[in-house]
């Protein structure tokens, strides 16, 4: 399931996303299993990268002059671990992200982050489709409750679990956090 060296890449876990105005939200033990998921990338001595959304929207908390922009602490960037800053939903788009995997000879992404139907899918999508193996670990991303077009409500459960049927099979492969850690070298569960 997990090529060798494979990069861990955080997208968008970020205060802003713990404000009510997002609405009701899945898997509040996102940010933990990826803190687990990064803890056991850093002890196997494998690539982490990290990306952050900076938001153009006035309102969005996400902008940079907004606190709510910080990156987590629980999965805060080490000193010499690349940081990608997007404006858009994909990590790919405006950002040096491919340069730098093909650079560094990365062919593999382990993705994480919030939120799963928005910068982790797009983000995940444009990696399948520039040729990179890719596994998304479902239970170390979330996703918020979403109204469609029509006005109909659909929980965030519901959004979270077709976001990641989606993605399985036709641009990755969907996993969860003991599936990835089982399949990291011995010594570096992240536990």
């Amino acid at each position: 399931m997990l090529p060798p060296r494979a990069a861990l890449l955080i997208v968008d876990v970020q205060c802003g996303f713990d404000r009510p105005r997002w609405g009701p939200r899945n898997n509040p033990d996102a940010e933990a299993n990826a803190a687990r998921l990064l803890a056991a990338w850093r002890a196997a001595e494998w690539p982490v990268l990290h990306a952050q959304h900076l938001s153009t929207e006035p309102d969005s908390p996400l902008r940079p002059d907004d606190p709510g922009c910080a990156i987590k602490p629980e999965v805060a960037p080490h000193e010499g671990e690349p940081l990608f800053q997007k404006r858009v939903n994909s990590a790919f788009i405006g950002t040096e992200l491919e340069a730098y995997l093909r650079t560094h000879g990365i062919t593999a992404l382990v993705v994480v982050g919030l939120t799963t139907n928005h910068c982790v899918s797009t983000t995940v999508r444009m990696a399948a489709n520039l040729g990179f193996a890719t596994t998304v670990v479902g239970d170390a991303t979330a996703a918020f409750t979403q109204t469609g077009h029509d006005g109909r409500h659909h929980p965030a459960e519901a959004v979270h679990a077709v976001a990641l049927a989606t993605l399985h099979g036709e641009f990755a492969t969907v996993g969860s956090t003991a599936d990835v850690l089982a399949a990291l070298p011995a010594g570096a569960s992240g536990a």
